[in-house]
């Protein structure tokens, strides 16, 4: 089974995903995408990358949100709800299993699909698919997962955004004399298994991807994606560091004191509105050629 996310969480990290995702590649993902496109978004979650995306498209589209946990898929569907009436948008249910959010440039339609995405691609709808996109999902994945999934969307033709790929570049300001030590153990538990039938990509990700695809005709592209938090968001900030230690705390377990002072230095300095954070990634788009 693959590894499970905190709605909470999800909830928490997406207006800064919002800011982080490249734009010029979302654009060139919508701009290659047919009339009315259909949509395979893996891992989705909260439905964040939706919320993002499809507005970007901008015309009539149909999505199909994957993920493994029905109540992340529930908590989706109750969320683009609140966020289109938000907006004034209208939003009908056609079927328990389908929603209708009725924008101006056609209805986009948005349907639920439980599903192991350790399977992946073999049990997906693919054939009802224009498009497969992701967000912070393959730097948790492994070589093969990618392998599989380049293999078969070259069968098809279809092109493949993946957003939001850790990169290894985190920076912890103010700097502090443990940093290397925590970020070795968060490198070398982002490399563990994560339910994906090896070892993760983590910040090998984007190349990993990009290598696959291009060894299949695809034409490539990627561009960062940091996120950017600041000292005034000292919750997310405090959060990044205490995720950060109870990973390193699994990996160097010789340093556990190390790191809980790191910790405690930490979230002192984002009570005190003193810590910002930068998190690497690196968004990927694959066109078939």
């Amino acid at each position: 089974m693959t590894e499970a996310f905190d709605g909470d969480w999800l909830d928490q990290r997406e207006p800064f995903d919002a800011m982080a995702r490249d734009i010029d590649l979302a654009v060139r993902l919508a701009d290659a995408l047919p009339a009315r496109p259909r949509i395979l978004d893996l891992g989705a979650g909260t439905g964040s990358l939706f919320r993002w995306l499809a507005p970007l498209i901008g015309r009539a589209q149909a999505w199909t949100l994957v993920d493994a946990d029905i109540r992340l898929i529930e908590r989706a569907f109750d969320t683009i709800a609140d966020r289109a009436d938000e907006i004034g948008l209208t939003v009908t249910m056609p079927g328990r299993r389908t929603m209708l959010v009725h924008a101006p440039g056609g209805a986009w339609r948005i349907e639920g699909l439980i599903a192991d995405l350790n399977g992946a691609p073999g049990n997906l709808p693919l054939v009802n698919a224009d498009a497969v996109v992701n967000s912070a999902l393959c730097d948790l994945v492994s070589e093969d997962w990618v392998q599989r999934m380049a293999a078969g969307l070259a069968v098809r033709r279809i092109p493949f955004y993946a957003a939001l790929n850790v990169s290894g570049r985190d920076v912890f300001t103010p700097p502090h004399r443990a940093d290397a030590l925590v970020a070795r153990g968060f490198r070398r538990d982002q490399l563990r298994d994560k339910g994906f039938s090896g070892r993760a990509l983590g910040p090998a990700a984007p190349a990993a991807i990009a290598a696959a695809f291009a060894a299949r005709g695809f034409a490539v592209a990627t561009a960062p994606s940091d996120w950017r938090i600041p000292r005034q968001a000292s919750a997310m900030a405090a959060d990044l560091a205490t995720g950060h230690t109870d990973a390193a705390m699994q990996q160097e377990h010789r340093h556990r004191a190390a790191i809980g002072a790191w910790e405690a230095a930490r979230l002192r300095q984002a009570m005190e509105g003193r810590l910002s954070v930068r998190v690497g990634h690196r968004d990927v788009l694959a066109l078939p050629g």
